[in-house]
């Protein structure tokens, strides 16, 4: 499969690391900041790869991961409505909250149903004209033009009893997080290729020149993430520090600019709490006030719904690259993927799910 196959060749891949041997000669620790990147190095086993020198750690790109515990409440308590569909990507169905989620809401009752689109949300909502249908709209950059359009489309199709329930984050603003931290150990980063996608790569080159911190814009093969690496590693050696596209096929500088356009139209920029991490920022998207009548945390009471995460999950930690999943004290013990107590157990893009998974 062209795109595919050629990125997963064992011959590229060796001849990329070895490579990557021949340049290194210090000790760096690179960040990859999205989950699905994390999986690829965990499944691949892309670690044996490297020289002992290259630390990877995992970020905090896994937005399912990073939804704070207040909007899962919240879209708990909708949920519980009545005369209420509830409709969600299948991946947050398990992801805890206070204390349930959304699969044991649905088992109560609740009228909750997984969709593979945003749209397909908004044919629920015509379908049911007497139901008020809310969308669990959760997600980074690549996901909001999507979910931008369906309020769009909502609008256009005069199907009033459509909202959404906005829960998407930024990258750049977590990247920037990260770096200013006093804790941060972060040498260089490697930037989710989908995002870039979207959003282009012009965000990122302030950051580099600022931190001095090389960011190296990647796919998901194995031959992607090697050949970032590579990228990060000969900026470091050299003592450089810019934004770098490995990921030609995907990513332009400028973005999907009509993805952008309408993405922009619907959300605007605000301060954004992230699960584990607190409160960054300019770090999200919330609805603009012409698309009010489509924001879900404005048509419900949802004040005073949510409490705190579990103590134990040090899911914070992981995200920004502090510590690996191996050294929580609940991993594998109280916390699995059948029993999740933090949301990067559930996942598929989690640091925890993959170590879980693949670890072994």
């Amino acid at each position: 499969m062209k795109f595919v196959d050629e990125y997963r060749n064992i011959e590229t891949v060796e001849k990329i690391a070895e490579e990557i041997k021949s340049v290194v000669s210090k000790e760096w620790t690179i960040m990859e900041v999205c989950g699905g990147q994390t999986h690829s190095i965990m499944k691949y086993r892309l670690q044996d790869f490297l020289p002992e020198k290259i630390t990877l750690v995992h970020g905090p790109g896994c937005p399912v991961c990073v939804t704070p515990v207040d909007i899962i409440d919240k879209a708990h308590h909708i949920a519980k409505q009545k005369d209420v569909i509830l409709a969600s990507f299948g991946d947050m169905l398990r992801v805890p909250g206070s204390y349930t989620d959304l699969l044991k809401v649905k088992a109560e009752g609740g009228d909750v149903r997984v969709v593979y689109s945003p749209l397909d949300a908004v044919n629920i909502a015509e379908k049911n004209p007497n139901k008020k249908v809310v969308f669990f709209a959760v997600g980074f950059e690549t996901t909001a033009p999507a979910n931008a359009m369906s309020v769009v489309e909502a609008e256009r199709r005069n199907i009033m009893n459509f909202s959404i329930l906005s829960s998407h984050v930024l990258v750049p603003p977590a990247i920037n997080a990260i770096l200013s931290s006093p804790e941060n150990k972060i040498d260089g980063f490697l930037a989710a290729g989908h995002v870039c996608t979207v959003m282009g790569y012009e965000e990122y080159i302030p950051l580099a020149e600022k931190y001095k911190t090389p960011i190296v814009v990647t796919g998901f093969e194995p031959a992607d993430i090697l050949k970032g690496i590579l990228s990060c590693v000969k900026q470091l050696e050299k003592g450089e520090a810019f934004v770098e596209n490995e990921y030609k096929r995907s990513v332009r500088k400028e973005g999907n600019i009509p993805a952008k356009q309408v993405m922009f139209d619907v959300f605007e920029i605000t301060d954004k709490t992230w699960r584990g991490i607190g409160k960054i920022p300019e770090s999200g998207f919330r609805i603009k006030e012409k698309y009010k009548k489509f924001d879900a945390e404005r048509l419900f009471n949802l004040e005073n719904v949510s409490k705190e995460e579990p103590k134990v999950c040090i899911a914070g930690e992981i995200m920004q690259g502090l510590k690996k999943p191996f050294e929580c004290p609940a991993f594998e013990k109280e916390c699995s993927p059948e029993n999740p107590m933090g949301s990067p157990m559930v996942s598929s893009e989690g640091a925890c799910s993959a170590y879980y998974r693949y670890r072994k």
